[in-house]
This record gives C-alpha cells, sequence and structure tokens, in this order.
C-alpha cells in the first residue's frame, strides 16, 4: 500500500528577539580609564613636584636625624659622667639634678631610636625613587610611631 504524503504545516516565520538595550561595563572601564589617564596628565607636574619635594623632604629629615643623633650621643656620653659626681654634690639644686636625669633620658631615647628610624626613613627615601608604593604605605604606620616616640620628648608647655 502507498502512503500518503503527510501534508507539512506551514512554518511561521520567527520574530527576532528584541534585545535589551544596556550600558556595557567596557566601555564604561574605558571611559573611566580614558578619565583617569586625562587626569594623571593634566597633573602630571603637581605629582612629580610632589614626589621630588617627598624626596627632598626625606632627604633633609635624614641629615636632621643623624645631627641629632650624633649629639645626642655626645650629651648622653657626658651626662653618663656628669650624673654620678652630681648625686654626691649637696650643693647641686634637685631640680636641675632632675632636669640633667630627664635630658639623659630623652638623649637615650633618641639614640635607641635611631635604627628604626633610619631604617624608615631610608626605605621611604628608597620607594619614592623607584615608585614602589607598597614601600611607602608600610612605613606610614612607622612613621606615625616614631613622630610619636619623638613628640613625647618635647617639653610640655
Amino acid at each position: 500500500m502507498a502512503r500518503k504524503p503527510v501534508p507539512q504545516k506551514r512554518q511561521r516565520k520567527s520574530k527576532p528577539v528584541k534585545k535589551e538595550s544596556y550600558v556595557k561595563f567596557s566601555d564604561k572601564l574605558t571611559d573611566s580609564l580614558e578619565d583617569i589617564s586625562k587626569m594623571i596628565s593634566e597633573h602630571k607636574e603637581m605629582i612629580d613636584a610632589i614626589q621630588e619635594t617627598a624626596l627632598e623632604l626625606t632627604t633633609a629629615i635624614g641629615t636632621l636625624n643623624k645631627i641629632t643623633v650624633k649629639y645626642a650621643g655626645i650629651a648622653n656620653d657626658i651626662l653618663d659622667v656628669l650624673l654620678p659626681i652630681i648625686e654626691k654634690i649637696p650643693l647641686i639644686p634637685d631640680k636641675l639634678e632632675a632636669l640633667l636625669i630627664q635630658l639623659e633620658k630623652w638623649t637615650q631615647k633618641i639614640i635607641d631610636n635611631n635604627e628604626k628610624t633610619t631604617k624608615t626613613i631610608t626605605d621611604v627615601h628608597s620607594g619614592l625613587k623607584s615608585g614602589d608604593v607598597s614601600k611607602i604605605k608600610a612605613h606610614s604606620s612607622d612613621l606615625r610611631k616614631v613622630t610619636r616616640s619623638l613628640t613625647a620628648i618635647l617639653p610640655k608647655n
């Protein structure tokens, strides 16, 4: 028996799926990066001047630290000899003796902080020179500690 042909259904044309419009992340990022690049270019001179100033400041602070430690060491050596003698002389006022004892503590604190201070200054200077932000960031808390330590030495007014 012969088969009858099966009538084919008429195919409907499907409507194209309507795409929703959206902002592509890549476009946003590209715009943002272009804005950042433009901003850096516009402020390049200022950024470079800040870096150069920071380099000079770390050099100056390093020099001041060397001078301070040198003279603190000399003063400390003198006080180490002088204090035992002064303690035995009853004519020396107690306030003067207390002041010299305090001065010896301050000079010792400066000397004790020298190694850490020198390392911090050297590392920050190196980070500024090489553009290594992580080196600079790593020492921001160290700089605060050094500042607090040295500020504690200042007389209270």
